[in-house]
């Protein structure tokens, strides 16, 4: 069987955790290649995965063995190295948020379109069946007509000097965690969200957001409620409240492959919880990826959805008080 031959270009936490082992567990993916600006760092993650160390990201992409690449980096180079990579054809998965405003995204979607690559930005938890589960338990009027969505993304503050701080790379609470529940939103309640308001809370000591909220509705007056933020207790969960019933889920954004998720269904004859089963959405996307360019499939809709999110993340900020 055909496979597509994949290059990392860098060594995020994200990319050695959960990445790198779903592109080794991918049945349509050979991995090739790891690349990072300094060359020990390059051979310590390649020793540890078996793959090819290179020293710089220019190199990697010059390669003429790889044919797609995915970029953990931090979101303030994506646009950089996406567009390089492009420019080198290949075709690309990136981490979120892709690129922190809708016209950076319209460029690089344009870019790609042009090149007749795949451009996907990694929102791996769509790749989670629990998603789907919960869609279908929606649709079967479990809790009636869905009349509101809420989620919220939290975490507390981070160690100074994390990238999640700096201005420069792209950092800040919306586009780290905010992101999340904007594209949750979507799933749910379709592609016609807009924003009605939002707030974002500056810390002027680093210069990012560290704390925010939003208000989106659907032109039929159903609102997504979301909130975000790096000085929290932990909290990762969004719910659906109905006419009949509310149903919500936890770990909804970044659960363990070996998590049994619990949807749980408040009704009018009382409460009940549904087990699921566990699943692997890093491996789950990455196939897909694979899949998609092999099999010839419509890369448009990636390109669509990049653009939908990009929207609704620069609309938050610019209705932000």
């Amino acid at each position: 069987m055909k496979r597509l031959r994949f290059g990392v270009l860098g060594t995020a936490s994200i990319a050695r955790r959960r990445m790198l082992p779903a592109l080794l567990a991918a049945p349509s993916i050979e991995p090739v290649a790891v690349a990072s600006r300094d060359g020990a760092t390059a051979a310590r993650t390649a020793e540890e995965f078996g793959l090819v160390p290179v020293a710089g990201y220019e190199r990697l992409l010059a390669r003429e063995d790889i044919d797609a690449v995915y970029i953990p980096l931090p979101t303030g180079l994506h646009a950089r190295w996406i567009g390089a990579a492009l420019a080198a054809g290949k075709h690309v998965l990136s981490e979120k948020a892709l690129v922190p405003d809708h016209a950076t995204a319209v460029s690089l979607v344009e870019q790609a379109r042009h090149a007749r690559l795949l451009l996907m930005e990694s929102f791996m938890f769509l790749h989670h069946s629990q998603h789907a589960a919960v869609g279908a338990m929606v649709a079967d009027g479990v809790i009636g007509e869905p009349r509101s969505f809420s989620s919220a993304f939290g975490v507390p503050p981070r160690p100074d000097g994390d990238v999640r701080y700096s201005a420069d790379l792209g950092g800040g609470a919306l586009l780290d965690l905010g992101v999340y529940p904007i594209r949750a939103a979507q799933l749910f309640l379709g592609p016609e969200l807009t924003v009605v308001g939002s707030v974002l809370r500056h810390d002027p000591r680093h210069g990012v957001d560290v704390a925010g909220s939003a208000l989106l509705s659907t032109p039929g007056g159903v609102t997504a409620e979301l909130s975000f933020g790096f000085e929290h207790v932990y909290r990762n969960t969004y719910a659906l409240w109905g006419s009949r019933g509310r149903l919500s889920l936890g770990r909804a954004f970044t659960p363990p492959d070996e998590l049994a998720p619990i949807v749980r269904i408040e009704g009018e004859d009382g409460v009940r919880e549904v087990a699921l089963p566990p699943d692997r959405p890093f491996v789950n996307i990455a196939e897909q990826f694979a899949r998609t360019v092999l099999d010839g499939a419509d890369f448009a809709p990636a390109g669509e959805a990049i653009l939908r999110q990009a929207a609704l993340v620069t609309a938050v900020r610019e209705h932000a008080t």
